[in-house]
């Protein structure tokens, strides 16, 4: 499972591998009558879209560190993992990396209460449509996995904090314990 997570974690090949199947499936739910090729098509059009997108966000994290994707993502390994590191060039690129991340936290923190009051907001109005027509499945089942989702966000987002103020106050500590 580590194997795969990390191949994951540095492989656009790998991600595409796993964006290109979702995409041709989330096509085909929601165009079912439309032409096999036609799935394939934009399947590729999202997987491409999703694969640019990937592309920038691992640029800007690794012009953001002074280093290439790839050490971002080891990093970002070392803080889900809570390991501090030992070199002093790699602690500094930590230090940059967890500033990035809060930073990128505060930015999104913003608009978090108007994008779960949208979720909630269109899930309350599913849940109307469905009652006013007399199918409640449907809009019920949409409306506990918008639940789910958003409780997810929030939980992940979280997570995140919690594992940048670990790392902050472990590299302070770290840069502390030389000088005594």
């Amino acid at each position: 499972m580590h194997g795969l997570k990390r191949w994951l974690d540095h492989s656009l090949f790998a991600q595409a591998l796993l964006i290109f199947p979702l995409g041709v499936a989330v096509t085909a739910l929601f165009r079912q009558d439309a032409h096999p090729v036609r799935w394939l098509v934009q399947g590729v059009i999202y997987t491409g879209a999703a694969l640019a997108f990937l592309t920038f966000q691992r640029r800007r994290a690794g012009r953001a560190v002074g280093s290439d994707p790839d050490t971002v993502a080891r990093l970002d390994r070392k803080i889900g993992r809570r390991e501090v590191p030992s070199e002093p060039g790699e602690r500094a690129a930590m230090r940059r990396l967890v500033t990035e991340h809060e930073k990128r936290l505060e930015r999104s923190g913003r608009w978090l209460p108007y994008w779960l009051g949208g979720m909630a907001l269109i899930a309350v109005v599913m849940l109307v449509l469905g009652t006013v027509t007399g199918s409640l499945v449907v809009p019920v089942l949409f409306a506990a996995g918008v639940g789910a989702f958003c409780c997810w966000i929030v939980w992940m987002r979280r997570r995140v904090e919690e594992r940048c103020r670990f790392m902050r106050s472990a590299l302070r500590e770290q840069e502390s314990e030389p000088a005594a």
